[in-house]
Formats: C-alpha cells, sequence, structure tokens
C-alpha cells in the first residue's frame, strides 16, 4: 500500500485538551507514519476521510503550523499564569516527516524565543528530538516524555512495528536527562504481556530508572471497538495464553492484579508515580462488552 501524504492548511493549530498535564495541545500533523497497532488516536482519520483500519498509512501535515502558533503564542502570553502546552496527544511530533518539514522544531522554537513561561511538554518515541536539544534548553519549563511501552525490541516490535526501537527510546532518555532536561518515561499503553511474565516489566523499570528517569506515567491498555477490531489479527498469531491475557484486559480483575505488580516494582525503584495513579479509559463500548 502507498504511503499517502498530504499537506494542508489548517484552521487552527491549538486546542483546549481535558489532559490532565496540560491546559491545551498542539498536534502538527494528523495521522502519525509510526502506525502502532494499539493506538487509540486512529480515530483521527474520521477528520480527514481516512478509516480506521487505514492507521499508519497516512498522514496530513499542517503545513502552516508555525505560522499560527507565531499568531496564538500572543493570545497565550495574555493569560497568566501562561498555559501549559503539549506536543502531542494524537500523533507523534517527531514521526519521520519531522526531518522533512521541521513543523515541531519551529514551534518549539516559537516558545523559546518569546521565553513562554508556562510548562512546555512534548511527547514521543523518537530519538529525532536530540536534534532540538538546542531548543529545548531555550524553553524556560520544558518537560519531554518518552513512550516506552517494553525494553524488548522484538517485544516492540510486535504492535509498534514502524516506531523506533525500545532499546533507542532508552538511550533517548538517558541522553535528555545527560543534557538536564526534565523528563518522564510513559509507559503506556501497558501490554497485557507484562502481566504474563512480570519480569519484563521488572526489567523496563530496571532500565528507565538506569538511564536517569525517576517519574513515570503508568496507563492500561485501551481498547474500544475501532482499536479491538484491528489488533485482532495480531493477537491471533500469538499463544493462547496471551491472547486470553488480552481479552480479559479491559476488566477489574486483570487491573487490580496487574496493579499489585505495577506498584511492587514502582516501590522497588522508587519511582514517583505521575498523576499519582495509573490511568485507564474504559469506553462505553469496554463497559458493555464486560458487563455483557
Amino acid at each position: 500500500m502507498t504511503f499517502k501524504i498530504e499537506e494542508i492548511q489548517a484552521k487552527s493549530i491549538i486546542s483546549a485538551t481535558k489532559v490532565p498535564s496540560a491546559d491545551y495541545v498542539i498536534n502538527p500533523y494528523t495521522g502519525c507514519q509510526f502506525g502502532c497497532m494499539y493506538c487509540f488516536a486512529s480515530f483521527m482519520g474520521r477528520f480527514v476521510g481516512e478509516s480506521n483500519q487505514n492507521w499508519g498509512n497516512y498522514v496530513y501535515v499542517k503545513s502552516n503550523a508555525v505560522e499560527l502558533i507565531q499568531k496564538d503564542i500572543l493570545r497565550l502570553m495574555k493569560k497568566s499564569p501562561h498555559p501549559r502546552v503539549i506536543l502531542s496527544t494524537v500523533t507523534d511530533p517527531y514521526q519521520g516527516l519531522e526531518k522533512k518539514y521541521r513543523l515541531t522544531r519551529g514551534i518549539l522554537q516559537t516558545f523559546a524565543s518569546h521565553q513562554y513561561q508556562g510548562r512546555i511538554g512534548v511527547l514521543t518515541k523518537s530519538p529525532m528530538i536530540l536534534d532540538d536539544l538546542d531548543i529545548l534548553k531555550k524553553i524556560p519549563n520544558v518537560e519531554v516524555g518518552i513512550t516506552i511501552t517494553t525494553s524488548d525490541d522484538k517485544l516492540s516490535r510486535f504492535l509498534e512495528i514502524a516506531a523506533p526501537s525500545a532499546s533507542a527510546r532508552l538511550k533517548t532518555l538517558r541522553a535528555l536527562n545527560d543534557a538536564g532536561i526534565q523528563t518522564y518515561a510513559f509507559v503506556g499503553p501497558l501490554l497485557p504481556h507484562m502481566k504474563h511474565k512480570p519480569e519484563l516489566l521488572d526489567k523496563l523499570f530496571s532500565e528507565i530508572k538506569a538511564a536517569g528517569t525517576s517519574t513515570v506515567k503508568v496507563e492500561y491498555l485501551n481498547l474500544p471497538q475501532y482499536v479491538r477490531s484491528r489488533m485482532n489479527d495480531v493477537i491471533q498469531q500469538e499463544s493462547e495464553e496471551i491472547q486470553v491475557i488480552y481479552q480479559n484486559s479491559q476488566s477489574e480483575n486483570y487491573r487490580e492484579a496487574l496493579e499489585a505488580i505495577i506498584r511492587g516494582y514502582l516501590d522497588k525503584y522508587e519511582f514517583r508515580l505521575y498523576f499519582d495513579e495509573i490511568v485507564h479509559h474504559i469506553s462505553k463500548q469496554n463497559l458493555v462488552e464486560n458487563n455483557g
């Protein structure tokens, strides 16, 4: 299948968000080259005429993103205190196309040049963020989250086929810490494999700590129907035991059992838990399926 890239003129680039750690979100792209099988953000396809099943095969580039933020930042700076902003929630701001378009870099340069005082958060799976260390250091209040679902490159490839390897992300986390950037690791979604083999979670937390990060955000796997239908074909390639774990991954019993494991390792490695809770988004679809 041919990968589709389309440049568009966005009407706006900044939106209010319900994410607890931010007031506004910036998504320079619609769609994502990484195309992770579990990604809930595939629902964004409906806004550009793409199906959920086509996730990972298209990106719409908001080519005027930098121009828009140069105007919007003046409005943000009139607020006191300056609002918290995150890049990004439904795309990766450092997917491969960023190498060409440099939209994320231009947006960050805008915040740096205005010495914006609100917290600027960046969440990515990509080592490409290290290209912008010079800019990150100029932003007064910046925080970078690196999404790392496992330390096992083979398991990472299972559901994150086009994303940077797990080992590359851990190296990126270490490099950011070495550069003095405030970081956290986003262990999300928490792959159900971790319940089958808790030692995988132990190893992951150990390596995150060794990279110099002391804060983790942990989020359970969210399986609304539109994600479940995409995941089914992949899960069927796994052992029956893994299939059962995935099928039960939305149940309260599953979460309670896994949470005990997680909290044991959080204590072992003295991590601070982002939001002070393990995040779980349960959809109406999941409620019907689990109670039906």
